[in-house]
């Protein structure tokens, strides 16, 4: 038989090609089709000429749309949200506030025919993941900061000021980091303390993993003895991501999800979890749990990961100056305390402990919001990953993913 040209569409072209270099079956690359277009596009050039920021009209239009991920902000029992109720109040700003943040991949795919246009994609403020907010800004999607307009900006910590993709921090924030690791039913697993009790007979399929490439595959990949920040390669990657196809394709891994991984723990169709710090610590909390623990955390004994997710203005935000007063107001370090309170995970706020130990002093001496250096020496950042492997390994982590 002859060879068939490949298709006209680009991204199409793009994704054959890539299956053929991964060698993945006909059943794979059908699966994982869906997956792989939203990491393919991440490459994708916005346009041909610079994008333009859209005229900012917060001087006469006090408003705001920030969408945030579920259990990233202060919250009171009739589902308030006490620390920007006050924002509100100070500056006449009324915010809506949206909870549609589940996954950094699938937030991208729905708004990334308007970013690549510079239209408004109805958010002023959005909260990627810091490896998300970098394509962002090396795609132009995102807009400069008036650094006049964030005095506070210089709370930020010393170790989140100068990414290489923001240096200096002149069109990002960060929000709040944390580590990903391991989540269990205490009534009804033992102690979990390594990624290999995952895969114990008595929870198949009862195990549930983030669909955040670095986090799964970044705590996989350290269970194999690899330091996800040191100069690995595609061997390293691909090992750990055998492990899980493995593990999925038995039937051990009932589901890879975003943020909706703790619905699974909740309900109890999954028992153990690869999971993020502080939402184990608030499903305790709403379900009743706060003076005990019927799901624990903890680092597994080959290491966590850790991450920081980053507020930016996209390019066709029409309420620039409006984002930036929410951005100074949460950079307070009074404020950043008591969000942290709530949300139990780690403040990039300086004076934060500070302010936190007048609240609270237990809470300033919780090493998963306030993390001393023996924590730190715990957790490792999944090292920055080129365009090109950022493709290749996300369409292979797709179409596992898609298959759970």
């Amino acid at each position: 038989m002859s060879n068939r040209p490949l298709p006209e569409d680009p991204m199409v072209r793009s994704l054959i090609k890539m299956a053929k270099k991964s060698q993945l079956s006909r059943r794979s690359f059908l699966a994982g089709a869906g997956g792989s277009a939203v990491a393919l596009g991440l490459a994708a050039c916005a346009s041909d000429s610079e994008l333009v920021a859209a005229e900012d009209i917060s001087a006469t239009d006090k408003t705001l749309n920030w969408s945030n991920w579920p259990f990233y902000i202060d919250e009171d029992d009739d589902g308030n949200y006490p620390t920007l109720d006050r924002f509100q109040e100070q500056t006449g700003i009324a915010v809506n506030y949206m909870v549609d943040y589940d996954d950094n991949n699938t937030y991208y795919a729905k708004v990334r025919d308007q970013l690549q246009l510079g239209q408004d994609i109805g958010a002023d403020i959005v909260v990627p993941t810091e490896w998300m907010a970098a394509r962002w800004g090396q795609m132009g999607f995102v807009q400069e900061l008036n650094e006049a307009n964030v005095p506070n900006k210089v709370n930020v910590v010393d170790s989140l000021a100068n990414p290489d993709w923001d240096p200096g921090r002149k069109k990002s924030l960060p929000w709040q980091g944390g580590f990903a690791g391991l989540a269990y039913n205490v009534d009804k697993v033992g102690e979990i303390r390594t990624v290999e009790d995952l895969w114990a007979p008595e929870l198949k399929g009862r195990v549930v993993v983030l669909s955040e490439m670095r986090d799964t595959v970044g705590i996989l990949m350290m269970a194999n003895g690899v330091d996800i920040s040191s100069d690995w390669g595609a061997n390293e990657f691909n090992k750990a991501l055998d492990v899980l196809r493995e593990q999925v394709e038995a039937g051990q891994i009932r589901n890879v999800r975003g943020n909706s991984y703790t619905e699974d723990l909740v309900n109890e169709d999954a028992l153990v979890a690869i999971g993020w710090s502080g939402d184990i610590t608030l499903i305790n909390y709403e379900n009743g749990y706060d003076d005990g623990e019927k799901w624990k955390f903890v680092f597994p004994e080959s290491g966590a990961t850790i991450w920081n997710d980053t507020m930016v203005v996209p390019i066709g935000s029409p309420h620039k100056a409006n984002a930036e007063a929410l951005m100074n107001y949460y950079y307070e370090p009074e404020v950043a305390a008591e969000v942290a309170a709530w949300v139990n995970y780690v403040t990039p706020v300086k004076g934060a402990y500070e302010a936190a130990m007048d609240i609270d002093p237990d809470l300033a001496e919780n090493k998963l919001i306030f993390p001393d250096a023996a924590t730190l020496a715990q957790a490792k950042a999944f090292r920055t990953l080129s365009s090109d492997e950022d493709n290749e390994f996300q369409a292979a982590f797709q179409a596992i993913a898609l298959g759970a």
